[in-house]
């Protein structure tokens, strides 16, 4: 059977159209936050992350982060930051702050602003 010129162009379309889709839906994959202890920044989690929702000084002068994750469909909140570049933490406790989920990444950085610990509740 042979195929005219305009459904080869057609199928070639489509076919084309699936593959940059597929490509399109492809997750990044998972970042290994083991391998990033002891040189990875509190600077770069930031960029890459975006300021922190809640933060909390230890007593020992580390400095652990939450990044709470916004629900389902939507991509961004305010930084909560206030006027000298903190984040003003939404509040105490540990609940996520209003209009988010309960999934969070949190990392403890040193003194020096360098990571030394993660966990995550996702």
């Amino acid at each position: 059977m042979k195929l005219n010129s305009a459904v080869k162009c057609s199928v070639s379309a489509v076919l084309f159209l699936v593959v940059a889709f597929a490509d399109g839906c492809a997750t990044a994959p998972p970042v290994d936050w083991n391998s990033r202890i002891g040189h990875y920044t509190y600077a770069q989690a930031v960029n890459e992350l975006g300021p922190p929702n809640r933060q909390s000084r230890l007593s020992n002068g580390t400095r652990e982060f939450k990044w709470f994750s916004p629900p389902a469909g939507v991509s961004s909140f305010g930084t909560g930051m206030n006027n000298n570049g903190l984040n003003n933490g939404f509040g105490a406790g540990p609940n996520p702050p209003p209009g988010f989920s309960n999934r969070y990444l949190q990392l403890t950085f040193d003194r020096n602003g360098v990571l030394t610990g993660w966990s995550k509740n996702y």
